[in-house]
């Protein structure tokens, strides 16, 4: 009886032993507030960022709020009730955040904005995202360089998309591209036959690939019966398949009409095969890895008391305050090089681009 006893005993303390580690290494909960599954670039940051979190001893509530404003909000609120200690948010609007932070912040709880600023309120406490003038200057730079633009080339025809009006990236993405395209509108070089320039005229609701499509027909059919569209500066490759979808209902795409040069976002694996296929031109890669672990030691950092690391404490003003930021490098990717970039990281697989 004292053997067996012994036994029972020690298969107790084994078992806490077993248990302890488990236990000292919830570091408590992380609230991740991502917008949508509709594109496979939020999911795959949602992915990495749980990821991460829980390879550093968090708990994860990852929620994606499908396009839906209020069913955000709602998911957030539930996530401070709850006791997450920091929010890491990827907002569908940057502007409605406003109450439900306040309320965050009055128990202590600190906010991330993940790669979308939160617009109008004091308190987001950092900004972790990609150079997003950058993207749009690679983006234009594409374009320039494709046409032969900075060779002399030209006139050519050019019409112009931006994102989601309630994106504060879209912006940036606009005037990074109109930073290095501007100049060969104002010498007639590049010529925007409909005339349609500015966010105002140009961006695109929910980046929702339809209206791009909508648009892009609208635009043929107005502009373009007698001339032909020799570029499309796309934001976001969920857009360049919209219009892509309308060219080729107009006969783009075959030997006696190719596309026009079409640039992207995201290197969504749909894109990527459309760039092999010869049809999307070009999309901005950004490693949502990278910026996984940016967040992740951020996270780190607030809850232990020291200093995230940021590189950027002058772009990113919010309406109320300029927000302390990381801002990582974007790669433009294209038919020459996305096996070395996209395959050789080990972003993707090459069976899943074949």
């Amino acid at each position: 009886m004292r053997a067996l006893t012994s036994i029972l005993a020690g298969l107790v303390v084994g078992s806490m032993a077993f248990a302890a580690p488990s236990f000292a290494a919830d570091k408590g909960i992380i609230g991740v507030a991502m917008p949508t599954k509709s594109s496979a670039r939020w999911i795959a940051d949602g992915d990495n960022m749980k990821k991460v979190l829980e390879e550093k001893g968090y708990t994860v509530d990852l929620q994606y709020a499908d396009d839906d404003i209020p069913n955000q909000l709602s998911q957030i609120e539930n996530m401070v009730t709850k006791g997450a200690k920091v929010l890491v948010i990827a907002s569908i609007d940057g502007t409605t955040l406003s109450d439900v932070l306040q309320q965050a912040a009055d128990k202590g709880v600190k906010t991330i904005a993940y790669d979308r600023l939160i617009r109008e309120s004091p308190n987001v406490d950092y900004y972790a995202t990609f150079d997003n003038f950058q993207v749009g200057v690679l983006q234009g730079s594409y374009i320039i360089k494709a046409l032969g633009l900075d060779q002399g080339k030209g006139p050519f025809n050019i019409e112009l998309f931006g994102g989601s009006p309630d994106d504060n990236n879209a912006y940036f993405f606009y005037n990074g591209a109109l930073s290095v395209l501007q100049p060969y509108i104002d010498s007639g070089k590049l010529v925007v036959q409909s005339g349609q320039m500015g966010m105002d005229k140009v961006s695109t609701l929910r980046w929702d690939p339809a209206v791009a499509q909508a648009r892009m027909d609208n635009l043929l059919s107005a502009y373009y019966t007698d001339k032909r569209v020799d570029a499309v500066l796309s934001p976001y490759d969920g857009l360049s398949i919209g219009i892509i979808s309308s060219l080729k209902g107009v006969g783009y795409g075959g030997s006696d009409q190719p596309m026009p040069v079409i640039t992207g976002q995201d290197a969504e694996i749909q894109s990527v095969k459309s760039i092999i296929a010869g049809e999307q031109s070009q999309t901005v890669f950004k490693d949502t890895r990278e910026l996984a672990k940016v967040t992740a030691g951020m996270v780190d950092a607030l809850l232990s008391g020291s200093q995230p690391e940021i590189n950027d404490t002058k772009t990113y003003n919010n309406g109320i305050k300029v927000v302390p930021s990381f801002l990582l490098k974007p790669v433009s990717v294209d038919k020459s090089n996305w096996e070395p970039i996209l395959i050789g990281s080990k972003y993707y697989t090459l069976d899943q681009i074949q």
